[in-house]
């Protein structure tokens, strides 16, 4: 299965890229053993329209562009739902072992997602009701995707 993290925004370098870049080696070496083949992080270019609806159309847009078909949409939202790191292990193998080929992590810009997003995704995660800047939600995804497949492998990362 593919993973794919779409973020609406770019990493400036900095401490925040190089922990994301930690994240990213390691789910992609651990990932290999339970079907994970390839992580990709695609940066979508932040819409400089004047009004917010216009600007979350121009995104979603550029979205649906680099979404492969058959992929399960995966938005991050503080709307969203909260589950434990278990619970979205669960998700992801279930999404592995039920044939997905790819899963696609939405995050957003600054305005949010398009409702046009919200009614394709299968599933709506938060971080929590705080508002996160996208470059932290990056990490955050990037170190849950790297605990789910440890979790999934049965390495002793995770502890309940």
């Amino acid at each position: 299965m593919r993973v794919l993290v779409l973020a609406v925004g770019r990493m400036k370098k900095g401490a925040e890229a190089d922990l994301a870049a930690r994240y990213l080696k390691r789910v992609l070496q651990a990932g290999r053993n339970i079907g994970i083949r390839d992580i990709e992080i695609v940066e979508i270019r932040e819409s400089r329209a004047q009004d917010a609806e216009r600007r979350k159309l121009e995104e979603a847009i550029a979205i649906a562009n680099v979404v492969p078909d058959k992929s399960a949409i995966v938005l991050l939202d503080e709307r969203g739902e909260s589950i434990s790191s278990a619970a979205f292990a669960e998700h992801l193998g279930q999404w592995r072992d039920g044939g997905q080929p790819a899963v696609a992590f939405v995050i957003g810009g600054a305005d949010g997602l398009a409702e046009s997003l919200h009614s394709k995704a299968k599933t709506v995660l938060s971080f929590g009701a705080a508002t996160w800047p996208h470059q932290m939600v990056r990490i955050m995804l990037l170190e849950q995707l790297y605990r789910a497949v440890t979790i999934l492998s049965g390495h002793p990362y995770h502890r309940e």
